[in-house]
């Protein structure tokens, strides 16, 4: 895995340091211009790259349990993708174009050459592992090893759709309906939406602390981010999937490692290893004993899943 050392990372260029990062020990944040938008990331460590990308609801604040640890061995990224946190809030313009995965994957190859790095290994979680799954698509030179966490493929997902799928992930249905009817919905009471959808996803009581919750909270009460989160998921259910269909014969040829979680819905729905096997050459994985959130359920089991595969 090439890279550099995360020694003055945050002089590059026009790349903004903005101080200590809350609840992430030991990282600083940085807000990384590329153009058109701006990329919250948090960064610590030293040795390889390696990039993480959170999920819906969350933003990078959900790696806050292993991320200090990671950085031990590696150069971590924390980024917040564009939509989410504290980076930026685009229009999704034509076919919610801004919000497709091609456009976010682009956003963590130029963060990651922003920083010095060309090639790293790459995990993501919900919405991040589909950014994720996009990148190792279209920029296999960039990703060394992939981490897709608690999904199946997007495509797989939807041409399997049926009444349980639709029960338990209403939100895949409710959140791509024309602007503005999710929107004017949640913004009728953000927390109290926030609050339902968390309560779902986990199956660990308390594992996203009043700490974690309230970040996320201060994040999700910004319209312009529930807007976003409307595209990024219009995207999925309309442009994500021509491109899908177009690359429906691609392989990704990075090692890949599924995990998910044993009380979730992906692992009750999905035979998960064989969805990737459809879609990648080099496939591992199993489950840990938890729901959705597995960094924040499972910290440590999670962890030492990632140690021992970004390693090797």
């Amino acid at each position: 895995m090439g890279g550099r050392s995360g020694e003055g990372i945050g002089d590059k260029g026009d790349v903004i340091a903005r101080g200590d990062a809350p609840l992430m020990a030991g990282f600083r944040l940085l807000d990384i211009p590329l153009g058109d938008v701006t990329i919250r990331a948090a960064v610590a460590g030293n040795g390889p790259p390696l990039l993480l990308l959170h999920g819906h609801p969350q933003t990078h604040v959900t790696w806050r349990k292993i991320a200090p640890e990671l950085a031990r061995d590696f150069t971590v990224v924390a980024a917040d993708l564009r939509g989410y946190g504290d980076s930026s809030k685009p229009e999704g313009g034509i076919d919610h174009i801004a919000y497709s995965k091609r456009e976010m994957a682009k956003d963590q190859v130029a963060v990651m050459e922003r920083l010095g790095f060309s090639r790293f290994a790459l995990v993501g979680h919900d919405r991040g592992a589909r950014v994720a799954h996009r990148l190792a698509l279209d920029h296999p030179d960039s990703v060394s090893r992939l981490c897709v966490m608690d999904i199946a493929p997007t495509a797989t997902m939807y041409a399997r759709t049926d009444k349980a799928f639709a029960s338990r992930y209403f939100w895949w249905f409710f959140l791509i309906q024309p602007y503005p009817l999710p929107e004017r919905l949640i913004g009728a009471d953000p927390e109290y939406f926030l609050r339902h959808h968390l309560a779902g996803q986990t199956k660990t009581p308390g594992a996203t602390e009043p700490e974690a919750f309230a970040e996320y909270l201060r994040c999700y009460l910004d319209p312009a981010a529930r807007h976003a989160i409307c595209e990024d998921y219009r995207a999925a259910a309309g442009i994500d999937l021509v491109h899908d269909a177009a690359d429906a014969h691609a392989r990704i040829t990075a090692p890949l490692l599924a995990l998910w979680g044993a009380r979730g819905t992906v692992g009750a729905l999905y035979d998960v290893l064989e969805t990737w096997r459809e879609k990648a050459l080099d496939v591992s994985g199993y489950a840990l004993d938890c729901g959705h959130l597995l960094q924040e359920e499972r910290p440590l089991d999670t962890l030492r899943a990632l140690q021992d595969f970004i390693r090797g």
